[in-house]
């Protein structure tokens, strides 16, 4: 019986996707809708059809592997001494962990507020930090007193001054809230430390999944203990890929652009300023020199969200693009951004609706990547240090690579989907996003699937995103 290295599984609200490897290869891929009441029934569906493509009559595999995005993320307020402190913080603890952050409260908020925020939300996580090391400690002992008197059933994670957690830890036991312990997310003003508040939160999340209705039978299938949240093993993919390993180069600075249905994420590694030291790049509650970075456009997508890209862009000036601004064309393109919201899995019908689509790309892409990254300032910021023409925020001209992601790349010709993204470049105005970058499309929807090997075997994973990204980039261009 041939048994395969990898069946990586993931799990979203709408699709499930398969993708099975041996010897560093792609072997098949598929994708059937998600069966929420039982997920098996759609995974089994799936597998169905590998066999069916492959002539065999059982998959076997030494790893099978599972990421997930069909239960939506734990739902988490943060809760800070500094507010820009505590988004950034949050921000990053969020990032693949496998929570969503719905609010953010500091000390600039009122106390009633809070304890209203929290009754209304409901959070699942609490992320309750506060102070450096030896630092403040009133402003996270009054905020835990408001968690005990908010009578909300969260779980808080404890990751403020570490000379504040055993007052914190009493404060809370005492009120009968539940609590996790993990060192300071930022026990100096240069530096961040997430790595243990994610690990944790990411155990609730995977409770969730477990919890969640079908999604326990994930459990029967995966030969690890672990579920990923498909944004984070999308980022650590991008982080291999641009890191590269022992016996591969990275491709070096690298964005990934994963445009969906509903959101628009953006992921940009730059393993460079991995040499800088704490003071070089600059204090925690910036973007501008951190290797890695994501953000998260929730309301601008391609089918859930294109409304969103209206509301963002006045389509007048999107239709203008391509010589298409007459009346007519004006309201057909209002009415099919307005049906896809109700039609989900619409696929484009005629060469108008392909246009259509095109233009809803470009214009998701081009706001996420301008909202991603930094810009060149205009006018003079004294608290910030800022003068005229210097840039400001996070500089991403010197990026090598782009990498599109998602259903309009996966539908198009590579050379169309490669002109979408550079389309979404061609007005950067005063906005520091890479000058003449290479871009790669991810056609097969491999890079979750990386962040999943990643974890097992980072070689492994390094190699298929070589022979898929690199090596076949390289073919695509000497045939053209």
């Amino acid at each position: 019986m041939n048994i395969f290295d990898y069946l990586i599984i993931d799990i979203g609200s709408t699709y499930t996707k398969q993708r099975l490897f041996k010897d560093y290869d792609l072997i098949a891929s598929v994708q059937s809708p998600t069966t929420v009441n039982h997920v098996l029934y759609g995974i089994n569906d799936g597998q169905s059809e590998i066999r069916e493509k492959l002539g065999i009559d059982q998959i076997s595999a030494h790893h099978v592997l599972s990421s997930s995005s069909a239960a939506g993320g734990l739902r988490m307020v943060a809760i800070g001494f500094m507010m820009r402190v505590t988004a950034k913080a949050a921000k990053e603890v969020a990032m693949n962990s496998g929570s969503k952050i719905l609010e953010i409260l500091s000390n600039e908020n009122p106390s009633d507020y809070k304890i209203q925020v929290l009754r209304e939300i409901n959070p699942d996580i609490i992320l309750l930090a506060g102070g450096t090391d030896g630092g403040d400690e009133e402003s996270i002992l009054n905020n835990a007193s408001l968690i005990v008197e908010s009578n909300v059933k969260a779980t808080v994670v404890l990751a403020g001054n570490l000379y504040a957690q055993r007052k914190v830890a009493n404060i809370l036991r005492d009120g009968g809230v539940a609590y996790i312990r993990v060192p300071n997310i930022m026990p100096t003003i240069h530096e961040l430390r997430v790595k243990e508040a994610r690990e944790e939160i990411h155990k609730e999340f995977i409770k969730q999944i477990i919890k969640a209705q079908g999604l326990n039978a994930i459990q029967q299938v995966i030969t690890n203990d672990i579920i990923i949240p498909t944004p984070g093993a999308v980022l650590m993919a991008a982080e291999l890929l641009g890191k590269g390993t022992y016996r591969i180069r990275g491709l070096g600075s690298l964005i990934v652009v994963d445009l969906g249905g509903a959101t628009t994420d953006v992921h940009s590694v730059v393993p460079e300023y991995e040499e800088l030291d704490a003071e070089e790049r600059g204090l925690v509650v910036t973007n501008e020199k951190q290797v890695s970075y994501r953000t998260v456009e929730g309301n601008i997508g391609m089918r859930v969200s294109a409304m969103g890209v209206l509301d963002a862009v006045d389509p007048r000036l999107i239709l203008e693009r391509r010589g298409l601004n007459t009346y007519d064309v004006l309201e057909r393109f209002m009415a099919y951004c307005s049906m896809l919201e109700e039609q989900h899995e619409h696929l484009a019908q005629n060469a108008e609706e392909e246009i259509f689509d095109e233009l809803i790309a470009q214009t998701a892409i081009e706001i996420a990547l301008k909202r991603h990254a930094g810009r060149i300032a205009t006018e003079a910021d004294a608290i910030r240090g800022y003068l005229p023409g210097m840039p400001m925020g996070r500089d991403l001209r010197m990026v090598k690579t782009i990498i599109g992601v998602g259903g309009v790349f996966a539908h198009n010709k590579i050379e169309k989907s490669k002109q979408i993204i550079q389309r979404a470049l061609k007005d950067a105005g005063a906005f520091l996003l890479p000058k003449n970058p290479q871009i790669i499309i991810d056609q097969s929807y491999l890079l979750f699937a990386a962040g999943c090997i990643n974890e097992v075997d980072a070689d492994y994973a390094m190699e298929i995103m070589k022979r898929q990204f690199i090596d076949s980039d390289k073919t695509n261009k000497q045939e053209l």
